[in-house]
C-alpha cells in the first residue's frame, strides 16, 4: 500500500470514528447507518472492519453499533449487550428494537 492511499484510508477511518462517537447513549445506530452518516454508503462491512480494529482500551461507543435488524454481531456481543444494558437500551437475545432505539439524526 502507498503512503498516500495509507494516509487515505486511515482519514476514512478518522471520519468514521468522528461520527461513531457522536451516537447517543441510549442508541443504537446500524453499520450502513453508520457508512452513510461519514460519507461512505453501501460500505457496512468496511464499518466492521475499521471498529474490529479498535483497541480495547478504546472509549469510543462501538458498543452502539448493531446490523440492520437489530442484532449484536460483534464477537464481544455479551459485552455490547451488557453496556447497552447499562445505558437503559432493551436487548433481548442478542437483538435491539431498532424501531425504539435507532438513531438516524
Amino acid at each position: 500500500m502507498s503512503d498516500s492511499h495509507s494516509k487515505l484510508a486511515s482519514l476514512d477511518s478518522e471520519r468514521l470514528l468522528t461520527v461513531l462517537a457522536q451516537v447517543p447513549r441510549g442508541r443504537v445506530v446500524a453499520f450502513g447507518d453508520l457508512a452513510r452518516m461519514a460519507g461512505y454508503p453501501g460500505r457496512a462491512r468496511w464499518v466492521g472492519q475499521v471498529l474490529s480494529k479498535l483497541p480495547s482500551t478504546t472509549t469510543l461507543p462501538w458498543h452502539r453499533v448493531v446490523n440492520a435488524q437489530g442484532n449484536l454481531t460483534c464477537p464481544q456481543a455479551g459485552l455490547a449487550s451488557e453496556r447497552l444494558t447499562k445505558e437503559g437500551v432493551t436487548v433481548r437475545r442478542n437483538r435491539v428494537p431498532m424501531n425504539r432505539y435507532r438513531w438516524m439524526p
